[in-house]
């Protein structure tokens, strides 16, 4: 019989680590506070969020690798936003950025979310951070609560 594990209301231990781009502020800012609040409204008190921020996107694995490898730390949210520009110079960025934050989880064995947006346009960027295609941060931090959940069903 195949056991089917799910996210389930319950207790996340530990802190969540949150690591934020400072480059695009406008944008970031409400991502960040986008995942505050689904950390909050999920029942993650307010001092079991840290938040680090990082100068750009570039600069987001190695806080957050950072941040993982405390041992009070459970899980680490990687938030960021990165716009098309003149050159390619945003695709070496996108894909540095997520294939370290991928390394980092499974190296760690700890949840690492991607929530570096990945535009081409400033409007597209509005709308991933509370527009009309929701906000990046929130689902960054529900994907966050929903992994605790399930792996703490496999332990």
């Amino acid at each position: 019989m195949t056991k089917t594990y799910t996210a389930e209301k319950g207790c996340v231990a530990g802190k969540i680590g949150i690591v934020v781009s400072r480059y695009n502020l406008n944008i970031t800012g409400k991502l960040l506070q986008g995942a505050i609040d689904t950390l909050q409204s999920n029942g993650v008190p307010a001092e079991h969020i840290v938040v680090v921020w990082a100068p750009g996107a570039w600069e987001l694995p190695l806080l957050c690798q950072d941040l993982v490898e405390k041992p009070d730390v459970s899980a680490v949210i990687s938030l960021g936003c990165v716009i098309r520009g003149e050159t390619t110079h945003d695709q070496h960025i996108n894909t540095s950025v997520s294939q370290a934050l991928m390394q980092l989880s499974l190296k760690t064995s700890k949840p690492v979310a991607f929530g570096l947006l990945t535009v081409n346009t400033l409007e597209q960027a509005i709308h991933r951070s509370g527009g009309r295609v929701g906000n990046k941060g929130e689902e960054a931090a529900s994907a966050i609560i929903e992994m605790l959940k399930v792996r703490s069903q496999l332990c």
